[in-house]
This record gives C-alpha cells, sequence and structure tokens, in this order.
C-alpha cells in the first residue's frame, strides 16, 4: 500500500515529459490523476493507457494561461472525485532569444504561462486544500530559477518567480497552520537539464540550435523519469516533513 492511495493529483503540462513521467509513477501508486495541458489527444493517449494498466484517470484539456479555462478544469475535479490533494503545477515554455531581438510576444507567452498559469492553479486550488485542511502544491521551476544565462533572461525571471511565489506561500500557510492545525505543503523542484520537448518550445532559430547543442555537449542529462522520482519522493514524506526545495542537476552539468 503507497501512502498516495486514493489521493487526487492535478499535473499541468501532462501531455508529455516530466508531466507524462510523474502521472504514470503516480498512476502506479494508485492516484487518481487528471491529465491537464492544451494537446488534448495526448491527453487522451495517456489517460487510456493508465486506465488500461489499472490506474485512475481523467484527460480534461486546458490552456493554463487562460484563467477561465483553469477554473473550469479546477471545479470539474473537484465534481469527478469531491477533493484535490495535489496540485503539479509544471507547465512552462522557454522561448529563448536575447533581449536585444525584443521578441515581445514571447516575454508575454513565458510571462502567461510561467507566472499566471501557475497562480491561476494556486489560485483555485488554495480554498479547497484550506477547507480541507492538507494538501500538497508542487511548482516545477528549474536551475535557471537560481542562475541566469544569456538569451533565456525573460525565462530565467519566470523561474525566479516561481520560486518567490512557492517560498511566499510557504510561508503564509505554514503562518496558518500555527493556527488552525492544517499541513498543506508547499515544494519547489528545480531540474537542471533535462532531455524534453521544452527546448522546441524556442522560436528564435539560433537560441534554439544553441541551447539544443548545450544540451547534447553533456554525457547524461536528466530525463522525465528522474523528476518524476524526485516528485515522487517528496510527495511520500510524512506530513510533519516540509522539504522546501529539490535541485536536481545531471552529475556533468557545472553551472
Amino acid at each position: 500500500m503507497s501512502t498516495l492511495d486514493d489521493k487526487v493529483a492535478i499535473i499541468t503540462g501532462a501531455s508529455s515529459g516530466i508531466g507524462e513521467a510523474t502521472a504514470l509513477e503516480l498512476a502506479k501508486r494508485r492516484v487518481k490523476v487528471v491529465l491537464t495541458a492544451r494537446r488534448a489527444d495526448r491527453l487522451e493517449a495517456l489517460s487510456e493507457k493508465i486506465v488500461s494498466e489499472g490506474g485512475q484517470a481523467i484527460a480534461l484539456p486546458c490552456d493554463i494561461a487562460n484563467r477561465e479555462q483553469v477554473r473550469a478544469m479546477i471545479e470539474k475535479t473537484q465534481a469527478a472525485f469531491g477533493r484535490i490533494d495535489i496540485l503539479i503545477n509544471n507547465a512552462g515554455i522557454m522561448p529563448n532569444a536575447p533581449l536585444a531581438k525584443c521578441r515581445m510576444d514571447d516575454w508575454d507567452d513565458m510571462i502567461d504561462v510561467n507566472i499566471k498559469g501557475l497562480l491561476y492553479g494556486i489560485g483555485y486550488v488554495l480554498p479547497i486544500m484550506l477547507a480541507q485542511k492538507t494538501g500538497h502544491i508542487i511548482n516545477v521551476s528549474s536551475v535557471a530559477g537560481r542562475k541566469v544565462f544569456p538569451s533565456g533572461v525573460v525565462y530565467c525571471a519566470t523561474k525566479h518567480a516561481v520560486h518567490a511565489i512557492s517560498e511566499g506561500l510557504r510561508y503564509e500557510l505554514a503562518e496558518q497552520s500555527a493556527e488552525d492545525g492544517n499541513t498543506i505543503r508547499v515544494t519547489t523542484i528545480a531540474p537542471g537539464v533535462v532531455d524534453t520537448e521544452l527546448p522546441d518550445s524556442i522560436r528564435d532559430d539560433a537560441s534554439r540550435e544553441g541551447f539544443k547543442g548545450y544540451v547534447k555537449s553533456l554525457r547524461d542529462p536528466l530525463t522525465s523519469e528522474d523528476i518524476a522520482s524526485a516528485i515522487l519522493y517528496v510527495l511520500e514524506t510524512p506530513p510533519r516533513v516540509g522539504i522546501n526545495e529539490v535541485l536536481v542537476r545531471p552529475t556533468a552539468q557545472i553551472r
């Protein structure tokens, strides 16, 4: 028996990469997984795979940059399962380019998805968890939330924001826990280089090829399953244990 038995988890960005790998691992532990992303066909395929293997999953396509779509997705989850125990804010994009290129549409998109989308998820889930007095919010950031690199300035800024939001929320919930005894936890997972589709969201050709070249230069980048394992470890700790941040780099990654 897993300590996660029958818990309900929402995973954003579940159509590939870290989100998909995490959904598969949680489903093996009898977690009811709610899969959300924009690519409905991939979500349906993943849901069918999980169900065929004896797990429970529903696909709820959603653009997390759209506040009303996030609200509707949360409401549908609550209607289907009656509670929400885990929110994994994993969705993110990385259309990097030098600031001098002034790709303002890319800036807007990163802010909308990486910051506002994350906040929308928290905003609609938090009242439910506060009523339950239990829950776990995991925000997937990046080593870019600690280190700034050329061509990734805005992306790094959004990931620095994720760290700030997580720590601020943790602080507020810890203060409230002293009053009402809630056990709502907040964790930031900060991966280094992971071999996923994320570089495909880079629209600037030179920046995309440069980043892909850097990934290839590493002897052994992380896999999505590596990060899923880190998330699983965090979720399976007892409620008294607050793991606030996990930074995971490939062994060969220097910065």
